[in-house]
Parts: C-alpha cells; sequence; structure tokens
C-alpha cells in the first residue's frame, strides 16, 4: 500500500527506525507503512455512520445524566501546552461526578499520589476528554471539554464524602464546561468481555 500525504505523491514504505543505543533490535526487520494524511485514512476507515455524528450534542440530555448518576469510575484524559498525554483513572461513589448546569460538570479532586499530573496539565491546556464506564454495564460515555482547577465553589459541600467514618470536603475539584458528549459504541467492550 503506498502513503499518500496531502500534495506529494506515493511514498515508500518506510523502514523501522535504528534502536537507540543500548537498545535491543526489533526481531520484526520488515518494513512498515504509516498513514500521514486524513485522506488516506479517511479511504481506509470510510464515512461515519450519519447516527454516529447525528448523537454528539453539547448539553446534557436524560441519558446522559443517567450514566453519570450510575457511574462510579471514569478516565481523565490531559495533555500539557507540548501535546504530551496523561491518562487518570478517576473513582468513588456512583454520582462522584457533580451536575453543575446542563453544560457543565465537576469531579472531586480527592486526596491521592500528590503529583497531580492532570492538574498540572489543565494549568497548561484546558482541553480535557473523560470516559465514563459503568462496572457490568455496557454504557460508555464520553465527555470532551475544557477544564478548569477550583479551590471553592458552591457546589463544594455537596460533593463531600466519607472515608473511615470522616466527612471529606474536597479542597480542589475540576470543572469541565462541555464541549460535545455522546454515547460511545459498546464494541470495545463486548470484543474484551471486560465484566466477564
Amino acid at each position: 500500500m503506498s502513503t499518500l500525504t496531502g500534495h506529494e505523491g506515493p511514498t515508500a514504505p518506510t523502514a523501522p527506525p535504528a534502536p537507540a543505543p543500548g537498545a535491543e533490535a526489533r526481531p520484526d526487520t520488515a518494513p512498515v507503512t504509516e498513514i500521514r494524511g486524513p485522506q488516506e485514512l479517511s479511504a481506509l476507515l470510510g464515512e461515519p455512520w450519519p447516527v454516529v455524528i447525528e448523537k454528539v450534542h453539547d448539553r446534557l440530555a436524560p441519558e446522559d445524566l443517567d450514566i453519570l448518576a450510575r457511574a462510579p469510575f471514569c478516565v481523565l484524559s490531559t495533555s500539557d501546552e507540548d501535546g504530551n498525554c496523561d491518562a487518570s483513572p478517576r473513582g468513588d461513589l456512583p454520582g462522584f461526578t457533580h451536575v453543575v448546569d446542563s453544560s457543565t460538570i465537576a469531579l472531586p479532586e480527592r486526596p491521592g499520589n500528590r503529583r497531580g499530573d492532570s492538574l498540572h496539565n489543565i494549568l497548561r491546556n484546558p482541553h480535557v476528554g473523560l470516559l465514563y464506564l459503568i462496572p457490568g454495564g455496557k454504557e460508555v460515555l464520553r465527555v470532551n471539554g475544557r477544564a478548569r482547577v477550583l479551590s471553592e465553589a458552591p457546589y463544594f459541600d455537596a460533593m463531600t464524602a466519607t472515608a473511615a467514618g470522616k466527612a471529606l470536603r474536597p479542597a480542589l475539584a475540576i470543572e469541565v464546561a462541555i464541549d460535545e458528549i455522546f454515547l460511545h459504541c459498546p464494541q470495545s467492550l463486548r470484543r474484551a468481555a471486560l465484566w466477564k
């Protein structure tokens, strides 16, 4: 398969890069073909089904609220200003994500390892992605938006949790203004037999 880029003709398959000093050579020495342009990628993927595009929205729908109320877990994806990415698991009792309004949600920052990778990234680049899962369920809720780190807000009391018999009010929260939200195809969960 040739590789097409925006204004160039076909290019030859690229050879694997030489191993770094001290690294072992890869056992597979066959050349690889890299996709370099959106047209070539679209030709391989095909056009998305209209229903996939139509289900994307920017305000919380009743089915979104239902998932958020039942979800005890999500993955928060962030990146810094240079595009260095991080994915962080977030979890608490079902419904730990606070719904501020129809286009805003907030996640309490619970005590952890104190690295604060996600928080540092948000200070540099507000764009975030969230993926919500419910154990045993087939729903996958995707949220993309712009986040900010807050040390106080009127809803902090509502995010107070009890751990070891002690009420813990969050010192920080991640507030996300929703750009797009939609139910993701559950095929990956089925293929992985994730809950079995």
